[in-house]
């Protein structure tokens, strides 16, 4: 197979989305005041849905993010509360996309925890995670959810291992054992029968999960792999990745047969990594490199050309990373088809970055809103694990967006594990951010030294009280025989 090289002439063909432009949000709708984390690794450090953002954030001793509601916008409070149960950095979070309140963490503690968030955000610090996954000997730096089953979570470590998480049980059930080297990134096909994953051994794999079956793989010496994600049904994969002239670069692969890649294109000499997002509702693919301040977009077709370049975002404030709203939370009155909430580090900031076609119309745009995957799960876990495979439950956004979710997540009964380091249980304890914090800290533990005093002489009392009737009775019992 020869490898196409694209052209950066524009070829002016029909399309609707050769006008969508970036319209950054008002002051009024950006985050501010956040303490973004200043950690160096490779993910988005934030995640979004309809009702929350989560970003991780820059913490003294142990790893924590802040949830704030996607309404509340505006200048964050200093003393916000944060979800701090890790003892290491958090690397990566995503939200569940089925249930709204439960969000997934890992971090350099090794482990993975599920958190519950209560409707309206945190009212305190949350500590206590809904379930602790500990199954990984080294940091674990990538989470993905199951796009189809409601109750299967990925984790992948520094351990080279893949772990898939039933939830219905809270225990690991497979391990994909068939990497080398650190995993880099991870993207379901749409029914999630095929994941495909990035490495640092530069190998492109495409695998069946449940087995951990390699069923294609490419190590292709020009093109060294970075991210890789699946683009919806079209059997088609995206990497991004660098050539071997140290140029940034774009490559797509029939996920049948990865010995070559269809097309490769070089997009500039710059170092950041290339973060790939695609739409599979307008076939669009996203093109956002970490440190630069712009964002590429293209058309994406089954015939030649492939890649059609449509325009470029420009800003001149350095992403740190992007979180993306699903569909259901875009507003398809201003014809949304895509929203990125944008880290901006140096300046605590998250300003959220509408994709919007432009339309005279106030009407309901069909043609850029098809049936696009919903809220509802399609299978279990337990169903997922035994080898169906089904697509995902389908909604319109003209009616089913508003529609409420009625599920529950329920999270099995598991004995509490505890880390206890010279009697203190590390995972009960996470240490004070602020000296408020510190000051509270010291007078809750006052009070309970307190009452821990006044309950010890109180049982003292009692045992000599239970002492002299013990006496008592021994005096007793002889002049009774």
């Amino acid at each position: 197979m020869t490898v196409t090289k694209m052209s950066w002439r524009p070829t002016y063909r029909s399309s609707k989305f050769r006008n969508v432009y970036g319209k950054v949000g008002n002051r009024e709708h950006c985050f501010d005041g956040i303490p973004i984390t200043k950690n160096v690794h490779d993910n988005h450090f934030c995640a979004v849905n309809s009702k929350f953002l989560a970003v991780v954030t820059e913490s003294a001793g142990g790893g924590s993010f802040i949830v704030i509601p996607v309404v509340q916008s505006g200048r964050l409070d200093s003393h916000y509360p944060k979800v701090c149960g890790h003892q290491g950095n958090v690397l990566d979070i995503k939200w569940n996309p089925f249930f709204e309140n439960i969000v997934a963490s890992c971090s350099e503690d090794t482990s993975v925890r599920v958190w519950e968030i209560p409707e309206g955000g945190l009212r305190r610090n949350m500590t206590e995670a809904v379930l602790e996954l500990y199954g990984h000997s080294r940091r674990v730096g990538l989470i993905e959810w199951h796009p189809t089953s409601s109750g299967i979570l990925f984790s992948a470590g520094y351990d080279y291992k893949i772990l898939i998480w039933n939830l219905e049980i809270g225990e690991p059930v497979k391990m994909i054992d068939c990497h080398t080297d650190v995993i880099l990134s991870m993207s379901f096909n749409t029914d999630g029968s095929l994941l495909a994953t990035s490495c640092k051994d530069k190998k492109l794999r495409v695998i069946e999960p449940r087995s951990g079956t390699v069923l294609q793989h490419a190590s292709v010496k020009n093109h060294r792999v970075n991210r890789v994600v699946f683009l919806g049904n079209m059997k088609r994969l995206l990497t991004t990745g660098v050539s071997r002239w140290n140029t940034r670069q774009i490559a797509l692969w029939d996920q049948e047969d990865l010995s070559m890649p269809i097309v490769e294109e070089d997009i500039d000499g710059l170092s950041g990594l290339l973060f790939p997002f695609y739409d599979a509702d307008t076939h669009m693919l996203y093109l956002a490199g970490k440190g630069d301040g712009n964002i590429r977009y293209f058309e994406i077709t089954t015939e030649k050309p492939y890649l059609q370049y449509l325009m470029e975002f420009r800003s001149p404030a350095p992403q740190k990373g992007l979180g993306v709203m699903p569909k259901h939370g875009l507003d398809v009155g201003a014809c949304e088809v895509f929203r990125f909430y944008k880290l901006v580090t140096l300046k605590g900031l998250i300003e959220p970055i509408s994709m919007i076609v432009p339309r005279r119309s106030d009407t309901y745009q069909e043609d850029i809103y098809p049936m696009t995957a919903g809220t509802e799960p399609a299978l279990s876990a337990s169903e997922w694990l035994s080898g169906i495979n089904r697509d995902p439950v389908l909604m319109s956004l003209k009616e089913g967006y508003k529609r409420p979710n009625q599920l529950v997540f329920k999270a099995p009964v598991k004995e509490k594990k505890s880390v206890v380091v010279n009697g203190i249980d590390l995972l009960e304890n996470v240490p004070p951010r602020t000296e408020n914090e510190l000051l509270r800290m010291f007078f809750r533990q006052q009070d309970e030294l307190r009452r821990l005093k006044e309950e010890l002489t109180t049982k003292d009392v009692r045992i000599r009280q239970l002492e002299l009737e013990l006496n008592n009775l021994k005096n007793v019992s002889p002049n009774n025989v």
